[in-house]
């Protein structure tokens, strides 16, 4: 019976992983999100791994040569518990596979996992990591957040991918 199992990559070799272990027979999933990213003045869209490093492959341990995984270009080890690699549990794949739209994770915003008052730290700016209170939305790319500066809270509206939970 086909199981799916954690193949744990080197440091940002999850594609090439996956390309070498689809090369030789093995069905891989690779789930990816949208991140935009700002550099040399530009802004683009990237598609990045969900989980940095890895990476699913389902494996049958009985019928198929598992062990070669180990030595595939790009991989690092599997997930295993002891000598036997340890499965994913029932569902997650699924659950997984039915948040992608276009073959690609549709991750919710940082800024929709907060609610007011709850502390984030600026990633990025004059003020950069400076811990202070999320307060809401000001539009789907902006999100206001509360300084504290000389003893009062002032109010500033920064990018939503500019604050990280603290």
């Amino acid at each position: 019976m086909t199981t799916w199992y954690v193949v744990y990559t080197q440091p940002s070799a999850e594609a090439k992983a996956a390309e070498n272990l689809e090369r030789q027979g093995f069905t891989t999933y690779l789930p990816r999100y949208r991140k935009r990213r700002r550099h040399a003045g530009r802004t683009e869209t990237v598609l990045r791994p969900l989980f940095p490093r890895y990476l699913f492959v389902a494996i049958d341990l009985f019928q198929d040569r598992w062990r070669a995984i180990l030595s595939t270009f790009g991989v690092s080890d599997l997930i295993r518990h002891g000598s036997q690699p340890t499965p994913v549990p029932e569902g997650v794949i699924d659950t997984l596979k039915a948040r992608e739209a276009d073959g690609v994770i549709t991750e919710p915003a940082v800024a929709d996992r907060l609610r007011a008052g709850d502390r984030v730290e600026l990633l990025s700016g004059a003020f950069a990591q400076m811990i202070c209170s999320f307060h809401g939305m000001a539009d789907t790319e902006r999100v206001i957040v509360l300084l504290d500066l000389l003893g009062r809270q002032v109010r500033a509206v920064v990018p939503a991918d500019a604050i990280a939970p603290s």
